[in-house]
């Protein structure tokens, strides 16, 4: 059983998961709705595998939908006045240099439920989310991989 209570959102990612309720809510279940009906409407249902795919999505959707609502409910949401620019915390974005490579790079530090490492977006529970929150400018850290340790100097820390 998932614990909402743990899960934290940015404003952004409240109303991304919003987005896809009233989604779910409004166009997903008419859809699925149809898709019953017109099923029905080819008779036997014991061997009616589209409406046992109907019947099975509508039953994800609903669980989705359900989880959604939870999420919202109980969520903390970080307010743009909670994210301080004196140390990495959830909401922050970080500039990083690799201390061997010297690659730079930047991300932003969201729960997990936002996470998207394509977006720059990186758990606050990920290696190199715990690695930075707390920390501040100037400081390297190291971040435990698979492949060893990787070393990041923090260079920015904004909002």
């Amino acid at each position: 059983m998932t614990d909402y209570k743990d899960t934290i959102l940015t404003p952004e990612g409240v109303a991304k998961l919003e987005e896809e309720l009233e989604y779910l809510k409004t166009v997903k279940r008419k859809q699925i709705a149809e898709r019953i009906k017109q099923s029905i409407a080819f008779g036997d249902l014991s061997e009616n595998s589209e409406y046992d795919e109907a019947k099975n999505e509508q039953a994800f959707v609903e669980g989705r939908i359900v989880t959604l609502e939870n999420l919202l409910r109980n969520a903390r949401i970080i307010d743009e006045e909670d994210i301080t620019t004196d140390v990495v915390s959830v909401g922050s974005k970080v500039k990083l240099q690799d201390v061997e490579t010297n690659d730079i790079m930047e991300y932003t530090i969201v729960g997990s439920t936002e996470a998207d490492p394509a977006k720059n977006k990186i758990s606050n529970k990920s290696p190199v989310g715990m690695a930075l929150l707390g920390k501040s400018v100037g400081t390297v850290v190291d971040v435990y991989v698979p492949d060893g340790v990787i070393k990041f100097k923090i260079l920015d820390i904004s909002k």
